[in-house]
């Protein structure tokens, strides 16, 4: 493959990418519009692959979405394996991404600081879900059940099933967590549900 190949090969994918991007973060274009100051019209193209991506459009939408430039082009693959995550905050939590796929499995050290979490509100959203709690107590609400994970217990779940977490201890609750496809989608708030499982990894 010459070089041209394949930086064509490279570009192609970056719609994809910027599509399945935004989606994992559960935005809409008209409010990525309002972060990059890059119209609607341009950024529908890029995601259809009708626009040729340029750094003048990717450096803001790399910046919107607190990824490095070369995994948002995806970018062929240095040999180097090490991740060098961006911590970023939401929903007055830490994460740590452990992951630089866009794309199907993502992985993150969730820190919750102390009174922080849902209360006993509970979401759903499409996906799969598995965590395990490094130090803390991290309170899970899943439908009918109330669960206490502390250090050492690991659960994982489907996310179509109600769920919620909030810091049930007096000191910030530390914890990883692998979300399948879909499972950074925005929740939305709804009733019902069904039993998880849980484990202690001694």
């Amino acid at each position: 493959m010459t070089d041209d190949d394949e930086l064509t090969t490279v570009l192609s994918g970056v719609g994809g990418r910027l599509r399945a991007l935004r989606l994992e973060r559960g935005g809409t274009l008209s409010q990525l519009s309002e972060t990059t100051g890059i119209s609607v019209s341009t950024l529908s193209r890029l995601e259809s692959g009708l626009r040729k991506p340029t750094l003048e459009l990717l450096l803001p939408l790399a910046r919107a979405y607190r990824v490095p430039l070369d995994e948002l082009v995806g970018a062929p693959d240095t040999g180097d394996p090490r991740i060098r995550p961006r911590p970023f905050t939401r929903h007055g939590q830490v994460f740590v991404p452990l992951t630089r796929n866009l794309g199907g499995l993502q992985a993150y050290k969730q820190i919750m600081p102390v009174g922080q979490g849902c209360g006993n509100e509970q979401a759903t959203h499409e996906g799969y879900e598995w965590l395990y709690v490094l130090s803390g107590r991290l309170r899970l609400l899943l439908g009918e059940h109330e669960l206490i994970l502390t250090t050492g217990e690991a659960a994982e779940f489907d996310t179509r099933i109600p769920h919620g977490f909030s810091n049930a201890g007096d000191q910030p609750v530390e914890y990883l967590s692998i979300f399948g496809p879909q499972g950074e989608r925005m929740h939305v708030r709804a009733r019902g549900g069904r039993s998880a499982t849980g484990s202690r990894s001694d």
